[in-house]
C-alpha cells in the first residue's frame, strides 16, 4: 500500500472532524469517486461520493456528532468503533448509538468501501474486517 498507518489514522480522524462541524466536502475530500456506503443491517447502500457526501447532510436531526474509538489497522482495512449522538429535528429527542465501521482504502489513501454495523454485530464487522 502506497500510504502509511499514520497517514491513514490522521485522514480518518481529519474526516471526523469535518462530519462534526458540518464541513462535508472536507469530510469526503478522501472518498474514492466510486466508494461503496454499506449502512448499518445493510438497509441502504450507496455507491459514489457525491451519494455519500448528500447522505452525510442532517434531515431528522438538528445536530450530529461522531466520533471514533480506537483504531485498528491491517493494510488497507481499519476497524474501528463509533459513537454517534444525534438530536432530532423538531422533536428534540437525544439519542446515542454505538455501531461498527470497517473501512477500505485503495493505494493512494482513498476510501473506496465503507461498511457500518450495529453494536451487537461486534463479530460480523470483525470478520468482514478480517476477510476481506
Amino acid at each position: 500500500m502506497g500510504i502509511s498507518e499514520n497517514e491513514l489514522r490522521s485522514r480518518l480522524h481529519s474526516g471526523y472532524e469535518a462530519f462534526n462541524r458540518g464541513d462535508y466536502e472536507a469530510a469526503t475530500e478522501w472518498v474514492h469517486p466510486d466508494v461503496v456506503f454499506i449502512s448499518p443491517g445493510a438497509i441502504t447502500e450507496l455507491r459514489g461520493a457525491e451519494a455519500v457526501r448528500a447522505w452525510m447532510e442532517p434531515d431528522a436531526f438538528e445536530s450530529q456528532v461522531s466520533e471514533p474509538g480506537e483504531i485498528e489497522i491491517a493494510g488497507n482495512r481499519a476497524l474501528f468503533h463509533q459513537r454517534t449522538r444525534a438530536r432530532g429535528a423538531g422533536s428534540g429527542i437525544e439519542m446515542e448509538v454505538g455501531s461498527w465501521a470497517v473501512w477500505t482504502f485503495d493505494d493512494e489513501g482513498r476510501v473506496t468501501r465503507m461498511e457500518t454495523y450495529f453494536d451487537h454485530d461486534e463479530e460480523a464487522a470483525r470478520r468482514a474486517f478480517r476477510d476481506a
